[in-house]
């Protein structure tokens, strides 16, 4: 079996999180990705005999799997959350029709009407229950993660991305001006769901940052309008900031799209301690860099989009610009978004080892 990568690494937590705290600069380069698709995990596994000593079946057959997985790829972390508070949404599948094809297809949310478009909808909702939150992933990591790696815990605090979803994109476009009074009773549902996720997530010492997600941007701009993200959306992440570092830990963000315009509201006010997503066609992560990066981390920025594309040569050379211009203090290397099913696995490993390469 060819080994794919040509320098060896080990986890190191303390010196990720220093990364992430602009502290100091790394020994190394530090990857980072929000999620490998399950397949693609899978794959990983089987192509590397990272099973091996492991029987499926066995109780955290998957964390102790996941462990294994981080580490080969050279993750300091494991994300990890609590299970059991998510919200139901409307979903439309369609065909998956990537090489590793995930079974029953790839779901895309209902964009036109979500399951709240009036009150009597709101009144009539099942909401989750928090008091049956499920927690035995975090508390099976808390007792046997190495002690050189950390959880990131998430991923919650979605805002304007579950209003979007409960009500439907279009539904909520109009009952901002018809019915406001709606969106905001949604809201504040929302926003105590994912307050007692993080609460949940930052009684485990192990959890050493939170991630945040909320998409609130597409290709040219904002979602809602800046204002409105400042009354419906920003608030929550600022509580949710305040609490992670009120406990020592840091709040990341992910959020795609353009969001030149609510930036400084997302440094300043909610006090975000680094930025994930970035895609080409919105922003360089370099360029990024170069603008915010003495006082937040950036994350990622490979995009994904020029990773299925483009040939390993050309992965290798733009992971070594962004690096050189970038470095390795408060920039973490990975996608611009996540390793979904259809990257293929060849050129996401060259990236990995080009980083590692780049440190040595």
């Amino acid at each position: 079996m060819t080994k794919p990568f040509a320098v060896s690494v080990s986890p190191d937590a303390d010196e990720f999180l220093a990364c992430l705290r602009l502290q100091a600069e790394p020994k190394r380069v530090h990857p980072i990705e929000i999620y490998l698709d399950a397949e693609i995990e899978d794959a990983i596994a089987a192509r590397f005999d990272l099973e091996i000593g492991l029987t499926p079946g066995e109780p955290f057959f998957m964390q102790k799997r996941r462990i294994a997985v981080q580490r080969f790829l050279g993750y300091d972390y494991v994300l990890a959350g609590a299970k059991g508070l998510a919200v139901q949404i409307a979903s439309k599948n369609a065909a998956d029709t990537s090489e590793l094809a995930r079974n029953g297809g790839r779901a895309f949310i209902e964009e036109g009407r979500g399951p709240i478009a009036t009150w009597e909808e709101f009144e009539k909702f099942v909401w989750p229950d928090l008091s049956k939150a499920d927690l035995s992933e975090l508390e099976w990591y808390e007792k046997n993660l190495p002690d050189d790696m950390c959880v990131l815990g998430g991923l919650a605090g979605h805002i304007a991305e579950e209003l979007s979803f409960l009500m439907g994109y279009e539904t909520l476009c109009l009952a901002l001006y018809d019915d406001p009074a709606l969106v905001a009773a949604i809201r504040d549902k929302i926003r105590v769901i994912h307050r007692r996720h993080f609460e949940l997530l930052l009684q485990f010492p192990r959890v050493r940052a939170v991630w945040g997600t909320d998409d609130m941007g597409f290709r040219t701009g904002t979602l809602l309008s800046p204002d409105q993200l400042r009354e419906y959306a920003l608030p929550a992440h600022a509580s949710y900031a305040k609490m992670a570092h009120n406990a020592g830990r840091l709040y990341l963000l992910h959020s795609c799209g353009k969001l030149d315009d609510i930036m400084e509201d997302l440094i300043g006010t909610v006090k975000i301690d680094a930025k994930h997503s970035f895609e080409d066609t919105i922003e360089d992560v370099a360029d990024a860099k170069a603008k915010y990066g003495d006082r937040i981390a950036l994350l990622g920025g490979i995009d994904v989009d020029f990773l299925c594309r483009a040939e390993e040569t050309a992965v290798r050379q733009r992971v070594r610009s962004t690096l050189d211009r970038c470095g390795t203090r408060g920039y973490c290397l990975g996608t611009g978004n996540s390793v979904a099913n259809y990257v293929p696995i060849s050129q996401y490993l060259a990236m990995l080892d080009e980083g590692r390469r780049w440190s040595s």
